[in-house]
């Protein structure tokens, strides 16, 4: 099947980038993107960014790119871990829409165009959500699910937030809205939720689009519950203090 990914050149206005953050992912890497390219008909192009230069993911990649995909290899700017490789990601992303999405084959990859038209429509952040109707997670920590969502759906009803599953990774973001969002997060993937409650309080569109994710079936998650709760639970009360203790100039 010959790739969709938008081949290198000049950043289109309205284009489709998707940042992969990878750990040590080299038996997912090419079944992740050939997922891509199977059921992502929106023509993009893909950036994995790897913590360290012995990755596993990099020989497989550099296999892909070697067929010509638009796919590029960057060497994570932060320090490790997947928080920094995400904003790193997003930072070499010029314009148009940037899609975070896993390595694992745990994200619905057929959600995609779905979310890309809703961008094309005006809305910055599109959530793929488990939690809404049409919605479902397959496998994975009993508690870590049911934390998740009970976080979304509490938010969604207490803090108004226009999502039912903030705590998801996969997110498609304006790239524009990081102009006016900075990034303060230091723990783990609790970044798309702090993206999200401030892009809402901030006053840009947000909404979801049902999605389905999967537990990996190879290799080893990298989530770590304990030690990243604390960073979520901030956001979390970021998230219902600026519902009922709005700020000056704050989006109702």
């Amino acid at each position: 099947m010959p790739p969709r990914s938008q081949k290198a050149g000049p950043p289109l206005a309205e284009s489709l980038t998707i940042v992969i953050p990878v750990y040590n992912e080299g038996e997912n890497i090419k079944k992740t993107v050939a997922e891509i390219e199977e059921k992502v008909s929106t023509p993009h192009g893909i950036i994995v960014v790897y913590d360290f230069d012995e990755d596993n993911t990099l020989p497989p990649a550099r296999e892909l790119i070697a067929q010509g995909l638009s796919l590029r290899l960057v060497k994570n700017a932060y320090g490790r871990g997947a928080l920094n490789a995400i904003r790193t990601g997003i930072e070499r992303v010029h314009g148009g829409a940037v899609l975070v999405a896993m390595g694992d084959l745990s994200d619905d990859m057929t959600a995609v165009d779905g979310m890309f038209r809703l961008f094309l429509q005006g809305f910055d952040v599109v959530c793929g959500s488990r939690y809404m109707k049409g919605g479902r997670q397959l496998g994975g920590p009993w508690l870590k699910g049911q934390m998740s969502r009970l976080a979304g759906l509490s938010l969604h009803l207490l803090a108004g937030i226009p999502c039912h599953d903030v705590t998801n990774s996969f997110k498609l973001y304006r790239k524009a809205i990081f102009d006016k969002i900075q990034i303060e997060s230091t723990g783990g993937f609790e970044l798309g939720l702090e993206i999200t409650v401030k892009a809402h309080f901030l006053g840009f569109r947000v909404t979801e689009v049902p999605s389905t994710w999967r537990d990996r079936s190879a290799g080893q998650s990298r989530f770590r519950l304990w030690k990243w709760l604390p960073h979520y639970l901030h956001w979390y009360l970021f998230a219902l203090g600026r519902r009922f203790f709005p700020g000056p100039g704050q989006h109702q």
